[in-house]
């Protein structure tokens, strides 16, 4: 049966099918993007800002097939992996994620808590240390429906940097040249930049996350995978097409608005060097004023409460799928240990990094470029799972998405060859 023409079963509203997609797209948005599209925009004012458009096909296709992943099989990727491939590529795959999240994890503890100090003053390794552990309990202790909801609400938080645009002074013709006519130099430079912002925009722990999240929401529902389900299929992947839709194009508008403002407050004042997020909100107080700042450092604080638990659920979604034990953030903890202990690992490892020194001028644009080397060998498994007939039975991937996904693979690999061989 043709998984797009299977006769659609009651759908509510747009926004009651919003979830996994719209959590996934906002937690892209988290300190370590901030910090890269602040970059963009201060180094090459308006003149990347057309990456935003030309990425969003691309993180929609892939997220796309991760979220069918999940939901038609039942499984993570992860899971899959298992299933369907040999044990080496599974454990490698994994240790690559664990790799990009954890190194992720503590360039975004780091920057919230500069954040805080920013606003307040205080002791910045005191903040860091509270929003771990903040971040670790409401993940462990809040129930999954509980937790989606908040998840779902802290997206409105990205709305600060739609606000912080309009206090910003932008030359909207300059903008909409930047965003609609690409300019491109073949330096170190501009693939720097270009790594970075795929990195940030796909990032091999969204695709994780997502297909996981799917599984989660199949399990509140009471809904079987849909391969052995095939007749609820079509109302499924339309709200799934939708979510995914949304969460990113959301994802890559807020990436704009960050972009507009420190190009027209920054790079506009001769500001080139921006090289975390909290800095940046710090350079746009005597530019843009204090309530740019206050919006700018707020938004950082939020998106990372929002970012830090998917990247330490993602991980642990992942090490579980590889070593079979009960997983999902809709068990409670004594009925998955090694699933929450992953995630306390995880997160205590971010915050390790920070107590030993890691440099907060550079981890979070780096963990950017990181995600986007790292990118290309995940998102080519990602792709085996889901053209796999095995693993997807009937309901195999429309061309569009083939197309699309397998065009973000090679993208991805193509640009991460070109900034190693610069």
């Amino acid at each position: 049966m043709d998984n797009e023409t299977v006769p659609e079963t009651f759908a509510p509203g747009l926004a009651a099918r919003l979830g996994p997609g719209l959590v996934t797209g906002a937690a892209d948005d988290d300190p370590s993007g901030i910090a890269t599209y602040s970059q963009m925009g201060a180094q090459f004012g308006y003149g990347l800002a057309w990456t935003m458009l030309f990425s969003f096909p691309l993180m929609a296709a892939i997220q796309a097939v991760s979220a069918r992943i999940g939901c038609v099989t039942g499984r993570g990727i992860a899971a899959n992996l298992r299933r369907h491939y040999p044990r080496p590529v599974l454990a490698g795959v994994v240790c690559l994620l664990l790799v990009a999240n954890i190194f992720n994890l503590a360039a975004d503890l780091g920057a919230m808590a500069a954040a805080v100090a920013l606003l307040i003053g205080g002791p910045v390794l005191a903040y860091m240390v509270a929003f771990g552990v903040v971040c670790l309990l409401a993940e462990t202790l809040i129930s999954y429906a509980a937790y989606a909801r908040y998840l779902k609400w802290a997206t409105l938080s990205l709305f600060a940097y739609v606000a912080v645009v309009f206090t910003a002074g932008v030359d909207w013709g300059a903008a909409l040249r930047g965003t609609l006519v690409p300019s491109f130099a073949f330096d170190r430079n501009h693939l720097f930049a270009l790594v970075a912002v795929l990195g940030t925009t796909i990032s091999p722990y969204l695709f994780f996350w997502q297909a996981a999240q799917e599984t989660e929401e199949l399990r509140r529902r009471h809904i079987k995978a849909l391969c052995l389900a095939p007749r609820q299929a079509g109302a499924e992947l339309r709200r799934i097409r939708d979510d995914t839709l949304v969460g990113m194009g959301i994802s890559n508008a807020i990436a704009l608005c960050i972009i507009f403002a420190t190009a027209a407050t920054l790079h506009a004042h001769g500001i080139s060097q921006i090289d975390t997020a909290a800095q940046a909100a710090e350079a746009l107080k005597p530019i843009a004023g204090p309530f740019a700042f206050v919006l700018f450092a707020a938004g950082i604080i939020a998106t990372g409460m929002l970012a830090v638990p998917v990247l330490a659920g993602s991980a642990a979604y992942a090490v579980s799928e590889l070593f079979r034990w009960d997983e999902g953030l809709d068990r409670r903890p004594k009925e998955a240990r090694w699933f929450y202990a992953t995630i306390a690992a995880a997160t205590f490892a971010g915050m390790g990094l920070n107590l030993i020194g890691i440099d907060p001028i550079k981890a979070l644009y780096w963990s950017a470029v990181l995600n986007g080397l790292l990118a290309a060998p995940v998102m080519v498994v990602t792709m085996l799972v889901a053209t796999n007939p095995r693993a997807m039975g009937r309901l195999a991937l429309p061309p569009h998405l083939v197309v699309g996904g397998w065009t973000a693979t090679l993208v991805m690999a193509l640009a991460s060859a070109l900034f190693l061989l610069m």
